[in-house]
């Protein structure tokens, strides 16, 4: 669904094998900030980094942990923490995101 959405948005879809990711850029929107991933496909506007893809793939992996639930999970945390203080977001590392001023995961990535 989310392949569906990048391409109703004008995105071009390739996979991105060192992440396991498909990445969806150029989109005209259709994502919330700087990007969103669903499932196994981070959606952008933009060709993204290294850094920002190495961020998504553990969003990815949060997806995969907790399945479609993940989005309220998400949805539930950001109305609490917003941002950088989302702890799906500082598991995926702060500084990969690109969120200023913040740290990486304790495992230094």
């Amino acid at each position: 669904m989310a392949l569906l959405w990048a391409r109703a948005w004008g995105g071009r879809i390739d996979f991105d094998d060192e992440f396991g990711l498909y990445v969806c850029s150029g989109m005209r929107g259709g994502y919330a900030r700087s990007g969103t991933t669903i499932g196994g496909a981070f959606l952008t506007g933009r060709s993204p980094s290294r850094r920002i893809l190495r961020h998504e793939a553990v969003h990815a992996d949060q997806w995969a942990r907790y399945g479609v639930g993940f989005a309220i999970r998400y949805l539930r945390e950001e109305l609490r923490r917003p941002g950088a203080r989302n702890r799906f977001e500082i598991e995926a590392g702060l500084a990969d995101g690109g969120y200023t001023g913040g740290v990486n995961r304790p495992d230094g990535r």
